[in-house]
């Protein structure tokens, strides 16, 4: 074989064709690592979506004639590390440079640094060209800012891209934002689209086969994977939700109910980040739903918002704060994090369906995420860096750029207000309006002490109680402060010797 003049290395996140430009002179290296893939106890169905569709994509790069050097997990010699895998095909292939996107991860990027010295050859870090704000620009945005705040960001993006504009540049339907008509509970009896399933072939039967015998102690199981695992399945998936879900999305983006575990949200954020979507793309088409009148605009903007604007804002803010965004706890968060988000044993049905849902399909919606399995972390003062591990660990969808500024920044407000302007802190009373997961939970949710109190309720107002002097003169805490304030001395006492016992309850590994 010829020595290449390009070693392309292309990530597990990168499956992306517009970004291999390999010519016949070029090989492209694609490993599959044990560092990778149990830095955290990744969910079996995540690693199986992420392996099956690494080798889908380098076996549509070989129908292209690209020449692909592919290391599987379980091949002999296999170094269990990226750089041990770049520097090994060096040595093997004598490649003129090695070429690489840069990731999405600070812990990658710091990895890739090292390879020059540890090859000997030129490493050349490019620009990721799918996403639609270089971190430059982003910082460019931030600069000078008092606050970041999605929204105006977000209005800077779709002016940007002519997104959801009239002709004079103003926002379609007068406003740039339709959430307040997002707000909605779900009637009984409406009738949710099932979502797309894709059979396993052989590939990804061989990987299941693997994740089973290498990983099943890890979070959740690989039976019953039907996630899409190559482009043209994923673009199935996302015609089929603006088809059928995007219609109704807007009206019950924010509701949960027991036993729908997709209700109608699009489910291609898992084929998003690993890049068998383009952003940009999924934006044009949902906006052409609207225009053409098979979507309305409160859901088509909710739903475009997410991509162009918060996923966008998210990125970048790791960027930005990186490092040490890492490191942030602002509200010195402290306590471990419970038992139950990994066995989903709890006598909160809230939270019992949520981690539920996320064992089964390495899943949950953004309010299931937020209001449920963050509100609860958040009100009882776990420590950030164990509900990243978290987070990370047990969504198909979840990388580090994306992960921990939506834990840190707006679940748990450690980084004390970068990403949000309050914490989303809510109790039983939230969660109830929101879905149907009250009805039959072993507390009740009218109640805040007692035994059958509900305990978002207790720890809310604990919660409040213990962070009261640093909300005081935040405009949107002000009102539960003012609130707490002005219990009779017996509530307050009674509140908070409910959390109290609740908290010890959590420490002690007690049934919750």
């Amino acid at each position: 074989m010829p020595q290449p003049d390009r070693l392309i290395v292309i990530l597990g996140d990168q499956l992306t064709h517009s970004l291999v430009d390999a010519t016949s002179s070029d090989i492209v290296l694609m490993a599959e690592v044990m560092g990778e893939c149990s830095y955290v106890p990744h969910h079996q169905k995540k690693l199986v979506f992420v392996l099956s569709a690494m080798r889908h994509f380098a076996a549509e790069l070989r129908g292209r004639g690209v020449r692909v050097e592919y290391v599987a997990l379980d091949d002999p010699g296999n170094s269990g590390s990226l750089c041990g895998e770049v520097a090994g095909a060096v040595a093997r292939l004598r490649p003129a440079r090695v070429v690489v996107i840069a990731p999405g991860e600070w812990r990658v990027l710091q990895d890739m640094r090292g390879w020059q010295d540890a090859c000997g050859v030129p490493v050349e870090i490019g620009d990721d060209p799918r996403f639609l704000c270089h971190p430059r620009e982003f910082r460019a945005w931030a600069e000078g800012r008092q606050a970041l705040r999605m929204e105006f960001f977000y209005r800077e993006m779709r002016r940007r891209y002519g997104v959801l504009l009239e002709g004079d540049g103003t926002p379609a339907g007068g406003a740039w934002n339709f959430d307040a008509d997002n707000r909605k509970a779900l009637p009984k009896g409406l009738v949710i689209p099932p979502v797309p399933r894709f059979a396993p072939d052989a590939i990804t039967r061989e990987v299941m086969a693997l994740v089973r015998a290498r990983f099943g102690d890890h979070f959740g199981d690989v039976e019953g994977f039907a996630m899409p695992v190559c482009a043209a399945d994923a673009q199935a998936a996302a015609e089929d939700f603006l088809a059928r879900r995007l219609p109704r999305f807007g009206d019950w983006q924010d509701a949960m109910a027991r036993g729908q575990a997709s209700l109608f949200h699009s489910l291609i954020s898992a084929a998003l980040n690993a890049g068998l979507l383009e952003p940009l793309a999924i934006v044009r088409a949902a906006e052409r739903a609207w225009r053409e009148g098979r979507a309305p605009l409160n859901a088509v903007e909710g739903f475009i918002r997410q991509i162009l604007g918060w996923r966008e804002f998210i990125r970048g803010i790791y960027w930005l704060k990186m490092p040490g965004y890492a490191e942030v706890n602002a509200l010195a968060a402290t306590r471990r994090l419970p038992g139950f988000y990994w066995s989903g044993e709890t006598r909160m049905a809230c939270m019992r369906e949520a981690i539920g849902q996320t064992r089964e399909n390495a899943y949950a919606h953004h309010i299931q995420r937020l209001m449920v399995t963050g509100n609860f972390a958040l009100l009882a003062g776990i420590d950030p860096a164990e509900v990243d591990a978290w987070y990370l660990a047990v969504y198909a969808d979840a990388y580090e750029w994306v992960e921990m500024p939506n834990v840190r920044g707006m679940a748990l407000f450690a980084d004390g207000g970068v990403v949000g302007s309050k914490p989303y802190a809510a109790s039983g009373a939230y969660i109830n309006r929101m879905s149907d997961y009250c009805a039959g939970c072993a507390y009740d949710v009218k109640q805040a002490t007692g035994a059958r109190g509900c305990p978002f309720n207790a720890l809310y107002w604990d919660f409040i109680a213990r962070h009261a002097e640093r909300f005081a003169g935040n405009p949107r805490m002000a009102m539960p402060v003012r609130s707490w304030a002005k219990m009779a001395p017996d509530r307050q006492a009674a509140l908070r010797g409910r959390a109290a016992e609740l908290l010890t309850m959590l420490e002690a590994g007690s049934l919750l």
